[in-house]
């Protein structure tokens, strides 16, 4: 199948390289990767390098050369309008704040059909009606929506890459852990390995003098005196 790899916006589209055209809606109109079938019959697999909002009127290049021209699907949406400016902005506001796909114009807010959503908008004091249109949302709202992963679309992952997850070594925010284990070959002849186990819980004294020189001072240390090898070490 062939790959269509390059978006052309509107205004650079030439007409004599439209090999087809496709109506899409504004879901079908974000992708990634997809394969598809024009208007026209023409079959095409959508391969971008990352999830690309398509508008009205933009083509997509196929790996030949020729265009497949974009066209926006008429979708049932409601229609928003106010008696003033500033409530129409509150109402963009409240479809925003709830990552609503919206359309924004100077005179109406456009959404795709939702009962609760037309009832609260009702409630700010608006008026709706219900339309078939077009649907352009702004690519903010639109984007932000998709990135929460919500209304049950079957996006193609928009472009993540499965991830490579480096797990980072398991070093543990950094602490890369030293083993400070400091086995002290024999210190006592009895041929036990005295690991200290300096744990020092977020001390960045990474010198490990510890101010015990790691000679140890026996004198200073509490040897209590046990079975086995003559002394157990009580490092304090």
């Amino acid at each position: 199948m062939i790959r269509a790899t390059t978006v052309v916006r509107r205004p650079a589209v030439r007409p004599e390289k439209v090999a087809d055209e496709i109506t899409l809606d504004h879901h079908a109109r974000h992708r990634r990767r997809f394969a598809f079938t024009a208007d026209g019959g023409l079959s095409f697999l959508l391969d971008l390098d990352k999830a690309t909002v398509l508008d009205d009127g933009d083509a997509v290049k196929l790996e030949d050369g020729r265009l497949v021209r974009i066209k926006a699907a008429a979708e049932e949406l409601v229609e928003v309008t106010t008696a003033n400016p500033l409530r129409l902005m509150k109402v963009a506001w409240h479809l925003g704040n709830r990552h609503v796909p919206a359309e924004i114009t100077e005179t109406a807010v456009y959404f795709v059909d939702d009962h609760v959503l037309t009832e609260m908008v009702r409630g700010l004091g608006a008026g709706v009606a219900k339309v078939s249109r077009p649907f352009r949302p702004e690519k903010g709202a639109y984007e932000a929506a998709e990135a929460h992963g919500g209304h049950g679309h079957a996006h193609e992952h928009h472009g993540h890459e499965p991830h490579e997850h480096e797990h980072h070594g398991h070093e543990h925010h950094g602490h890369e852990h030293h083993d400070h284990g400091h086995a002290h070959g024999d210190v006592c002849g009895c041929g036990h390995d005295h690991a200290h186990d300096h744990s020092h819980h977020g001390h960045a004294h990474h010198d490990h003098e510890h101010g015990h020189k790691h000679d140890h001072d026996h004198a200073a240390e509490d040897h209590v005196h046990g079975p086995g090898c003559g002394h157990d070490h009580k490092h304090g």
